[in-house]
């Protein structure tokens, strides 16, 4: 060992002293790559480490991986990168990758409420059984949301040994017996401020997992119960390593590490690569989540919203618990009613309901002879000012460009509805079938004076068939690896409701408060459904490992008709 630290310590040396003489502009390349040197106990090993980041990359923005595995990161060269990569204590050297998020009613779906969940559910509620803890990477956490009040809650476990971390806007108190850590990383070029959530997702994403409930939750009206968690007793630790909808690896690298350290029991991550096509010894996630179930951890990931092509799922290691998503059976509706009286079911989230009478008229924009609905396309605002619009919703049409040119309503047009309802805020529209929009088209074209209006939106539920695989979800085999099948579950992770940032203005309407909950889609609700899921049976089984956390969720969930509602 002495001999190897002290090859790699003198090849360093030696190219620290070449790269000193290089130009600016070589110096100006480097970008930030993630050396991993795999798990080691040994103090010769963590003296290595420790000599090569002091003797050799001694700049600034170096972060260290010294808890659960060996490594760090720091900005390099191609040359010093690949000089790197050569060495026999170096696993792999890969440049920072960025990962992406993988962007109420769901409990009741999953029958929650069930005596036998109830029952288990009540004991990881006791004292010696509300221990669990989970961590959250994401994008931070909205503290003073009702979800993570801990009320009633008992002291935190002394085994717990992370911190909460001040940052702008975020104090320590903001931390308590519900949220008892936050952290945050440097994300690319700047550093997060706080673990303060900035976007949603974080919030959402935690809140889903371990929320406590909350009663009459909703979305402006919309999708109105109690939103809770799977385990409301459960303690939550979030790790910000995301800023906006990018998620830098080496900041994830570092939360595993110190997650590990802090004492999580479960890990939920809704981020994962574009395309994943990396060896998994260049996979940050892959990498972090390796030595965390070595070290007793569950890890559940987010599969990923690049479906339904084959080979799409990403977040595929073995040791991963890699989540897809379904429907559940609640519809939003919003309907339409002609000046015939004819009726016809549509499907999306708007708020500003015209008149319940059809006194609007109605123009047909879904032909090839118009370019009304096409995207950054010119309106004569004659043609559409006042007035509802038909439009092809397949041909990407930009039902925003015909607000601004006074389109009082659109009405888009998709070959089939799946439940994924397009949010359109305050613009009246909603989405059709194909087979309507021909019977509307023809009414257009045989009325003197066409017109209609379009309903707010209404929940509608139980809706059949439920559940189905929206096209999104990220579908197996595992690319390059045909023999592994993944996702290993699927769970809700269609327009789910759930705790959100204050003040959001892309979602506060003009005159109205700011909500509390939003509704959004993605692998990344259904991953937190899941990761909910392990925290309770880790609550009810403290001595399970990940093997037998995954396989007892695998073995045991449920094959469901499309119309077992009926």
């Amino acid at each position: 060992m002495k001999s190897l630290v002290f090859y790699l310590v003198f090849s360093f040396l030696f190219l620290s002293k070449n790269i000193g003489v290089v130009e600016m502009h070589d110096l100006e390349a480097r970008r930030t790559h993630v050396v991993y040197m795999g798990s080691s106990n040994s103090s010769a090993a963590k003296d290595m480490l420790n000599k090569l980041v002091e003797n050799v990359v001694q700049r600034n923005e170096v972060r260290v991986y010294q808890h659960g595995f060996l490594g760090f990161a720091a900005p390099l060269s191609v040359l010093e990168a690949a000089e790197l990569a050569t060495h026999p204590a170096v696993v792999s050297v890969f440049p920072d990758p960025i990962l992406k998020l993988q962007t109420t009613r769901s409990w009741d779906f999953l029958k929650a409420e069930t005596s036998s969940f109830r029952r288990v559910t009540h004991i990881a509620s006791s004292p010696k059984k509300s221990d669990t803890i989970i961590g959250i990477l994401d994008t931070g956490v909205w503290p003073e949301s009702e979800s993570f009040n801990d009320k009633g809650m008992h002291p935190i476990p002394s085994r717990w040994k992370g911190e909460c971390m001040e940052g702008s806007n975020f104090k320590s108190s903001n931390c308590n017996r519900k949220l008892i850590g936050a952290r945050y990383y440097k994300l690319g070029k700047s550093i997060a401020v706080s673990p303060r959530d900035t976007d949603g997702h974080g919030t959402h994403v935690a809140s889903t997992a371990g929320g406590n409930p909350v009663h009459n939750a909703s979305f402006y009206g919309i999708a109105a119960g109690t939103a809770r968690g799977a385990a409301p007793s459960t303690r939550i630790a979030v790790y910000r390593v995301c800023k906006g909808d990018n998620c830098f690896g080496s900041a994830v690298l570092a939360a595993f590490d110190d997650a590990i350290k802090d004492g999580v029991d479960v890990l939920s991550l809704s981020i994962g690569v574009v395309k994943p096509k990396s060896p998994l010894f260049k996979d940050p996630i892959a990498i972090g989540s390796f030595h965390a179930v070595q070290k007793g951890i569950t890890v559940v990931c987010a599969a990923g919203n690049f479906g339904p092509s084959p080979q799409s799922v990403a977040n595929f290691a073995p040791w991963i618990i890699t989540v897809g998503a379904t429907t559940i059976d609640r519809f939003f509706e919003s309907r339409i009613v002609l000046g015939n009286k004819r009726v016809f079911q549509g499907e999306g989230i708007n708020f500003y309901a015209l008149k319940k009478s059809p006194v609007y008229e109605l123009v047909d924009g879904s032909g090839n002879e118009t370019r009304i609905c096409k995207p950054k396309s010119l309106v004569e605002k004659s043609k559409v000012n006042g007035k509802i619009v038909l439009c092809n919703f397949d041909r990407g049409y930009d039902p925003y460009q015909l607000r601004s040119s006074k389109a009082v309503g659109v009405i888009g047009i998709r070959g089939k509805l799946n439940s994924e309802a397009k949010f359109f805020g305050i613009l009246p529209a909603t989405v059709i079938l194909s087979k309507d929009a021909s019977k509307i088209s023809k009414y257009i074209g045989s009325s003197r004076k066409p017109v209609a209006t379009i309903l707010a939106t209404r929940s509608v539920f139980p809706h059949k068939p439920a559940p189905i695989v929206p096209n999104f979800s990220a579908r197996g085999p595992v690319f390059g690896l045909a023999n592994l099948i993944k996702p290993d579950i699927v769970a809700p992770g269609v327009q789910i409701l759930a705790s959100w940032i204050d003040n959001d203005p892309h979602i506060t309407f003009p005159g109205k408060e700011a909500p509390q909950f939003s509704i959004i889609s993605g692998t990344s609700m259904a991953c937190p459904h899941v990761s909910g899921i392990v925290v309770v049976i880790k609550s009810h089984n403290p001595t399970w490992t990940p093997a037998i956390i995954r396989s007892a969720i695998m073995t045991t969930g449920k094959s469901i008709e499309h119309y077992y509602l009926s």
